[in-house]
């Protein structure tokens, strides 16, 4: 058994990518997935197209390999964080679809929380602040809204689980109810200090306990796919969720390491080691990674629109037909004009944690078009992620934080993009050779459990760097484009 499978379900599609012995990608299939908006701020998927794309993923991956299934030594799965899923315990059919990370439907019982003085107790005990984003408040909506649904979960009929559980649930045929502890800690249940759900918190929600799925280290055994779904029966032998599973791809496994994924959003997190770092600057306080019982902690900021910003683009005003276009269009924007778009199209995720603002434009002229808003979508991203640094290093004060940045995801490729990170930072941003880091992470996480694959020293010394991009800009013009933004965001937060 020379391979590993790697399951990377996401917000738009579901990925499956074969690995071989070296480490090197062998084969990928992918299918994107409807998106539904029910409402205003509200994000569903059905959750039998995430099964569907996922299953018929794995199984293109492993037929364009060349390989048989039972060549597969492990899989290693990551997902979506966040996005809730309640099942029937016997059957498996969904009794909703998906709420998905970005919906903000709760944002009123988010507010009555943090008005009755809760926030603190959760923050101390799982690491965040009571905020939509988050899967308690969605799972106690769904007991809440559908008919029969709380009183079908105090019988044990239902089970809740991230979009991680739900899969191994199916891939086992519901032999398996499990997590891992990155995925977990993502809930506003789990207490990342005791390592354990909090019966505090879920007795406030009236969440029966016994729906939730045991929680596990990063690399374990979560159970073997039946065998008439693949081929041969598998072991699932690494879960991590995606920005946890980008932070092991890039081998930031030393306090002070950071990364960056660009994805739909954007997620920059800072390894603080053993050390569970409390922010004051409205970060959050997660689980890096945990092996053999013990969490490796982070400090993350979380951006809801990175990527999207793109989508939008393409979807929402049509002004593109492909993701790549954007650099072109940038680099032929207006360099006199400053236009800037504060992309708060479903709120604004940290540090300003706001549910209820919405996207603005600011600076439009005449002659603004296609190009300069191009330009200010992609700068968004620089913006947004100047503000989760600047927070970090704020907060980081017991160790060294590594001034460069790692960065991986879809806009990374871009790099008009990378470099405008640089400049806006001033600080180097380093692009690896192996983009898919969060796929790679977990294919790790299940090698290594396998014996296939090296320990982490090893799998550190493997990273390669594509490019370094090394900032250009004059701090003055930096620093005054970001007081611009600045500007933007408190107006935008202020109607």
């Amino acid at each position: 058994m020379t391979h590993i499978l790697a399951i990377d379900q996401g917000t738009t599609s579901s990925r499956a990518i074969v690995f071989d012995a070296e480490m090197t990608i062998v084969a990928s299939a992918q299918q994107e997935f409807p998106q539904h908006y029910p409402d205003s701020g509200w994000v569903e998927h059905d959750p039998q197209d995430l099964w569907q794309t996922t299953l018929d993923s794995c199984r293109k991956a492993i037929e364009k390999a060349g390989i048989d299934a039972a060549d597969i030594a492990g899989i290693g799965i990551t997902n979506q964080r966040e996005t809730t899923v309640v099942w029937d315990a016997k059957t498996g059919e969904a009794v909703h679809r998906a709420i998905v990370w970005q919906d903000r439907r709760t944002a009123e019982y988010c507010r009555e929380l943090r008005e009755a003085d809760h926030e603190e107790m959760f923050t101390e005990r799982t690491g965040l602040l009571i905020d939509p984003y988050f899967s308690g408040t969605k799972l106690k909506w769904i007991l809440d809204e559908v008919e029969g649904a709380r009183e079908r979960a105090a019988r044990g009929e239902l089970l809740f689980g991230t979009v991680d559980s739900f899969l191994i649930w199916k891939l086992t045929g519901g032999k398996a109810h499990v997590t891992d502890a990155t995925n977990a800690c993502r809930t506003l249940l789990y207490d990342i200090h005791k390592g354990r759900w909090s019966t505090t918190i879920c007795k406030l929600f009236d969440i029966p306990m016994e729906m939730l799925p045991e929680v596990k280290d990063c690399a374990a055994d979560f159970g073997t796919t039946d065998q008439d779904l693949l081929g041969a029966e598998i072991p699932i032998l690494g879960v991590a969720g995606d920005q946890q599973a980008a932070t092991l791809g890039q081998a930031c496994f030393e306090p002070g390491m950071l990364k960056s994924t660009y994805g739909t959003g954007c997620f920059a997190l800072l390894n603080t080691g053993e050390t569970a770092v409390r922010s004051k600057n409205r970060l959050l306080t997660t689980i890096a990674y945990q092996f053999d019982g013990t969490p490796t902690y982070a400090l993350e900021g979380s951006i809801f629109v990175a990527g999207a910003v793109v989508q939008w683009l393409r979807d929402g005003l049509k002004v593109i037909k492909t993701a790549p276009e954007t650099q072109g269009l940038a680099e032929s924007a207006d360099p006199a004009q400053n236009v800037i778009l504060v992309p708060a199209f479903v709120g604004l995720g940290a540090p300003y944690w706001n549910a209820e603002c919405r996207g603005a434009l600011y600076g439009l002229t005449r002659n603004s078009g296609p190009a300069e808003f191009a330009k200010a979508a992609l700068e968004s991203v620089g913006y947004q992620t100047r503000d989760l640094l600047e927070a970090m290093h704020a907060d980081w004060t017991s160790g060294d934080a590594d001034p460069t940045l790692r960065v991986d995801g879809g806009m990374s490729a871009s790099d008009w993009a990378m470099q405008f990170l640089a400049d806006i930072l001033g600080a180097p941003v380093d692009r690896p050779k192996v983009l898919e880091t969060t796929a790679l992470g977990v294919a790790w996480l299940a090698g290594q459990r396998a014996g296939l694959y090296p320990d982490m020293a090893g799998f550190a010394e493997t990273w390669a760097l594509d490019r370094t991009f090394e900032p250009h800009s004059d701090e003055t013009v930096r620093d005054r484009k970001y007081e611009a933004w600045k500007r933007a965001v408190e107006a935008t937060m202020s109607v």
